[in-house]
């Protein structure tokens, strides 16, 4: 599956549009990562705790999406985007979307 964050993809010719394509992934923060959390936070810096947890989630959504453009029959998505929202106290939503469509090569 090709994936890009352009509108179109040289080289290639658009033979199918299949539609917009999601993946959604709803984490939520535990206790203890937020603790753990609140202590790196006095230190500064990165925190690493909520770092892999949106690093986890965006790779979750983003498999999601993909699934979802092979189940349409895509064999790539342009304009891949990212959304991310609190929808309550420690819990995030992370939205991977795209333009679904199967790309044939141009002759050259």
């Amino acid at each position: 599956m090709i994936v890009v964050t352009t509108n179109d993809l040289p080289g290639y010719r658009i033979v199918r549009h299949l539609g917009v394509v999601r993946g959604l992934s709803v984490r939520s923060r535990s206790l203890a990562g937020n603790i753990g959390a609140s202590i790196q936070i006095l230190f500064g810096g990165n925190i690493s705790l909520y770092t892999k947890l949106a690093e986890d989630a965006r790779q979750e959504a983003f498999e999601l999406l993909v699934a979802q453009a092979d189940a349409k029959g895509a064999n790539a998505i342009l304009a891949m985007r990212y959304d991310a929202n609190e929808m309550a106290s420690a819990v995030t939503e992370v939205l991977a979307y795209g333009t679904a469509v199967v790309v044939e090569e141009s002759a050259r």
